[in-house]
């Protein structure tokens, strides 16, 4: 089913939903059991354990109060994993025999957690075996004395978690392994250590959820995979492994585990919020009312408004894609995701298509990467639809508009045409391929005049690819570069314009701009240009070059003197007071630096002063070592280092002790001009 038609509008039945999420949220009777679990905001939020009960001392008892029952090697009874079918019309009506709604999030346990119940004799079973023979005793109900599985971890070819299973077991048995160490070693934690030593299903997992609370995920799930080997039919124990892979990022992995854990048990409330939590990540909106609304349980009240949320966002979203709205599409994409949808590949594919829209090129190349390395690890429903266009096609649409946009033309023709083969009936996938085909076309033809000479034709043939995307940068740079070739430099600056409006961070348009205007004698709109230039790319010789001419040529335009200015990017070192006087009292500007060599912050900053001397070519930046030149100290009355400053003409007009990097380029570049 589709989440959203052609039209952009939901269908029907997800409009009876919202009347019944509203109505839900409206009832007090909606609310948990707050004495049974607390709400949290995530459903990693750890909770806390469900009250103690006492164990049954009988089997008899156990059964009595609907709790399938086993007996300990002392001859105890201790309660199942599950609970039987025969069971469950006489439930307890304990808190720690509960299995409704009110459960906590990490399974409180198949016992009260205080329960009675006499740990395992030491002397009867070595430290890391689950049983003394090869038996295997029924689900649920084991006597520890002679009943054993034939799975046996720490050897053999299949890994469940940490130790291997071997089928049809000899009857002996081995200790579990856990990465690799014995679990009796000494390299885990005691915690650890006892889960995996422990045969008993609870007590895995309880101190896998004692992990868990402590944010150890990866040893938590290693010890619910151990409890599920001992007892494979748990629900709860899946549900648990689930919360770990969730804290883990796994969340792929973690809707399977619930998904098996509601199959175990379809009552199982704490496993359906759980699913509901992950659907609506997923932006499955349907898939999660489904469990919130779970015949015969209490929807989560926090995931109930979790879900609301991302329904009404998604709803503006599609409305103001429909009508051409980028700003607010972007605003209710980047809303739904923040209310909980933050893995919905589509969702970010949606936010993707509206910063391209809106020429933030580089935050949409950032989000389409992040859309299509989720759909690999998290594939949404490949008949559901998103806009109209079926899920997938989609992102490929999307990331085929994004890689034309920055110049890939052959990647962006490979996505809209596996875009078009998944939906090839879809109007906006086929004219998106036809798009994408002409734009590449017209490029290649552009540069094949270009490169013949033909500069006239090549403008042509670039404009052409205009016709089909006017928002191309690369189309736009490309026929500057021909305009400059044909003398036409106001053609040229306003291509280059167009494309920096677009694309601010293009780098060739930049560099073509400013030497159209430099052609202009506009010498200040390419003086500002060329010292973008020179902060992005520092080790340009021939940037640093050309900054220098046109802050020469601007100078001159001014009327100012000349004629000292000659290419730098090497910093001057004073062997006397002569020499400064004569470096510093002149025309153009000095920056010296008053240093000692033994001084730590002149050592730290003196890197920085190389850098600046190549980024400002037409400065000359000077070294006074104090303990080489005292007479220039004393002239100058210089007492703490490092001491900066800046003499314009023969005359100081800046003196800076120990500034920032910051603050010492911003005084270079006011008083360079």
């Amino acid at each position: 089913m589709s989440l959203y038609g052609e039209n952009g509008k939901a269908p029907a039945e997800l409009d009876s939903m919202q009347e019944r999420l509203r109505y839900a949220l409206t009832l007090e009777s909606n609310k948990p059991d707050c004495n049974d679990f607390h709400t949290h905001s995530t459903t990693l939020s750890p909770l806390r354990i469900l009250p103690s009960a006492s164990a049954s001392s009988s089997s008899s008892e156990c059964i009595a109060n609907g709790i399938a029952g086993r007996r300990t090697r002392s001859g105890e009874h201790m309660v199942g994993v599950e609970t039987s079918k025969a069971a469950l019309g006489a439930r307890s009506t304990k808190p720690g025999h509960r299995r409704s709604g009110s459960e906590p999030l990490i399974y409180a346990g198949f016992r009260g957690e205080s329960s009675p119940v006499s740990s395992p004799a030491t002397n009867v079973l070595p430290a890391g075996n689950i049983c003394p023979s090869g038996k295997i005793g029924r689900s649920g109900i084991m006597s520890r004395s002679t009943a054993a599985r034939s799975d046996v971890l720490g050897e053999g070819p299949r890994n469940y978690g940490h130790g291997s299973i071997v089928r049809g077991g000899s009857g002996g048995c081995v200790s579990a392994t856990l990465g690799g160490e014995a679990a009796t070693g000494s390299g885990l934690d005691p915690l650890t250590r006892r889960g995996m030593v422990s045969t008993d299903a609870e007590e895995v997992r309880r101190a896998g959820n004692e992990l868990y609370r402590r944010g150890r995920f990866e040893e938590a799930l290693r010890l619910y995979d151990r409890a599920i080997v001992i007892f494979p039919e748990s629900a709860a124990c899946k549900s648990n492994r689930a919360a770990a892979l969730i804290g883990l990022g796994r969340l792929g992995e973690a809707l399977k585990c619930c998904e098996e854990a509601v199959k175990l048990d379809p009552s199982f409330a704490r496993a359906h919020h759980r699913l509901a939590s992950l659907h609506i990540r997923f932006g499955q909106i349907e898939s999660a009312g489904k469990h919130l609304f779970w015949p015969g349980l209490q929807p989560d009240n926090v995931e109930l408004q979790k879900l609301q949320a991302v329904d009404i966002h998604m709803r503006r979203c599609a409305e103001a894609r429909k009508i051409g709205d980028w700003k607010i599409a972007l605003k209710e994409s980047n809303a739904a995701i923040e209310a909980g949808a933050d893995s919905f590949s589509l969702l970010l594919t949606a936010k993707a298509e509206a910063t391209l829209r809106l020429h933030q090129l580089e935050e949409a190349e950032s989000t389409i990467s992040q859309a299509l390395k989720l759909e690999i690890s998290i594939p949404p429903p490949s008949q559901a639809k998103f806009f109209g266009l079926l899920s997938s096609s989609y992102t490929h649409m999307v990331n085929a508009l994004v890689e034309m946009a920055l110049g890939r033309f052959e990647n962006s023709v490979a996505s809209a045409e596996k875009a078009r083969q998944i939906d090839p009936g879809n109007f906006e996938t086929t004219m998106t391929l036809n798009k994408v085909r002409s734009v590449a076309r017209a490029r290649t033809r552009g540069n094949e005049l270009f490169n013949a000479g033909k500069f006239e034709e090549a403008c042509l043939a670039y404009g052409e690819g205009l016709k089909h995307d006017p928002s191309n940068p690369i189309l736009y740079c490309n026929r500057a570069t021909c305009m400059a070739n044909l003398g036409l430099w106001e053609n040229s600056v306003k291509d280059c314009s167009e494309a920096l409006r677009i694309y601010p961070n293009h780098t060739k348009a930049r560099l073509r701009r400013a030497a159209s205007n430099g052609k202009l004698e506009r010498w200040a709109e390419s003086v500002k240009d060329y010292e973008v230039l020179r902060r992005e790319l520092p080790g340009d010789g021939d940037v640093a070059e050309a900054l220098l001419h046109a802050q020469v040529s601007l100078k001159a335009l001014r009327g100012n003197d000349v004629s000292y200015l000659t290419y730098g990017g090497e910093v001057g070192v004073i062997t006397g007071l002569e020499q400064f006087n004569n470096s510093v009292y002149s025309h153009g500007v000095s920056v010296v630096q008053f240093m000692a060599a033994i001084d730590q912050h002149c050592i730290q900053i003196s890197p920085f002063i190389d850098i600046m001397s190549r980024r400002f070519p037409s400065v000359k930046f000077l070294k006074v070592d104090m303990n080489k030149n005292q007479a220039v100290f004393k002239a100058e009355n210089v007492f703490t280092v490092p001491n900066f400053r800046i003499y314009k003409n023969g005359v100081m007009v800046k003196e800076l002790i120990r500034p920032t990097q910051q603050l010492l380029e911003q005084s270079v570049r006011l008083y360079c001009l």
